[in-house]
């Protein structure tokens, strides 16, 4: 499972933080726009204002809005101006600048570079362009991998055409997989009606009339005796479902998109909604036994697409690898680097055991022991330990809460 925040950070349960794509388009931002915010000198600055205001020697509201609106009297030019008048009225933007992470440069000589795009990170090598694959991590992307992705067919074609609108039916390769589309998108502001492909369906053998009825979804099954919303069946990133208003339920398989009637849905419906996980889906193709690890090699499809794995590594299939195409070589070579790109971490047994281990506890007191003066000091001072850490903890407690506030 992994979230990507606000910031574009990735959070991977299990594993560290890991900065997505989005994330070094706000660093490109900052550095060549708002290079004060980032310097160091700022930032200590900032630290020593906001420890005053949690010893109540500063008010916040007066200082945030010198921050915001500006202080002509200040030492630095963003102090002075205030971050609204520099993000609205001093600069325009070079957004194509601020979204490019330059990789490298190819043998003709070209830059290689990611783009952070509306509908994704793709790759830019002189006019070619691609998608980057959503299980992609920026530390594996290189040069070379790069160029492998555009140099990768795409399997992009045209199908024939649709039969309501007269406009010609594509298949495309996009982010989240192969999927159709109708007609080209000559306006970002309206989006052309796509489908994506079930995972039983392969690219390569996709018909024209297979591409007309997933062009038909999502499917009304009917009306619900309750009113409102009728019940609707479609295929989601997640699976294919049925929704009647905010309710929603799964379906077992993808031809059950086309198959349930009223009355099965009905009953799905008055069912509990299944909490957690569903069961993990089958392997798509067994490819046989890795030479290197002696485990069993299959394909099978996954919350964020295609990939191979021996049983313990993963690796996310690339643009123009397909189950029907993949070889027991070219997984076994996307394992090894895949493997190789994963840094040593803990044992997760020690880790739990770590955790596991308990605190000592200071035997209690017996009833009626009587304290020498001795330890009668040794306690007071203890006391007084205690106190003076409660005290930094308190102080340090609602620096924290001003830092957040802030």
């Amino acid at each position: 499972m992994k979230t990507i925040d606000r910031r574009g950070y990735v959070w991977k349960k299990g594993k560290s933080l890991v900065p997505a794509f989005r994330a070094f388009a706000v660093v490109n931002l900052l550095q060549l726009y708002f290079a004060d915010l980032v310097d160091y000198q700022f930032t200590a600055s900032m630290e020593d204002d906001l420890d005053e205001i949690a010893q109540g020697r500063q008010d916040l509201e007066p200082w945030l809005q010198r921050f915001y609106f500006g202080d002509p009297t200040a030492d630095t030019e963003l102090a002075r101006a205030g971050l609204e008048k520099m993000t609205h009225e001093q600069h325009e933007f070079d957004f194509a600048a601020i979204n490019s992470i330059v990789l490298g440069t190819a043998p003709d000589g070209l830059a290689v570079s990611v783009r952070s795009g509306r509908y994704g990170p793709y790759l830019v090598h002189g006019e070619d362009r691609v998608s980057i694959p959503e299980a992609t991590e920026p530390d594996s992307l290189n040069v070379d991998h790069a160029l492998e992705l555009l140099a990768a067919p795409s399997n992009d074609r045209e199908l024939g055409l649709d039969e309501a609108t007269g406009l010609p039916i594509f298949l495309k390769a996009g982010r989240y997989g192969p999927y159709v589309q109708v007609g080209e998108m000559t306006d970002p502001k309206e989006k052309p009606k796509t489908a994506s492909l079930f995972s039983t369906m392969s690219p390569e053998t996709l018909t024209l009339d297979e591409a007309r009825r997933l062009l038909t979804l999502p499917r009304v099954v009917g009306d619900h005796p309750d009113g409102g919303e009728p019940i609707v069946a479609q295929n989601g990133r997640y699976g294919p479902y049925i929704t009647w208003g905010k309710e929603s339920r799964s379906l077992e398989d993808e031809d059950q998109i086309f198959s349930i009637d009223r009355e099965r849905a009905l009953t799905l419906l008055a069912q509990p909604k299944q909490r957690g996980r569903r069961a993990a889906a089958g392997p798509l193709k067994d490819l046989g036994v890795d030479p290197v690890t002696k485990r069993q090699v299959v394909v099978k499809t996954g919350r964020f697409g295609l990939y191979v794995t021996d049983g313990e590594t993963n690796a996310t299939l690339r643009l123009g690898d397909t189950p029907e195409s993949i070889s027991l070589d070219r997984a076994c070579e996307l394992l090894a680097e895949r493997r190789n790109a994963e840094p040593s971490t803990r044992p997760r047994k020690a880790v739990k055991a770590a955790k596991k281990t308990p605190a000592k506890r200071t035997p209690a007191k017996k009833a009626g022991s009587k304290s020498t003066p001795a330890k009668k000091a040794d306690g007071a001072s203890k006391r007084a330990a205690v106190a003076k850490g409660a005290t930094a903890n308190a102080s340090l407690a609602a620096t924290a809460q001003h830092q957040d506030e802030s």
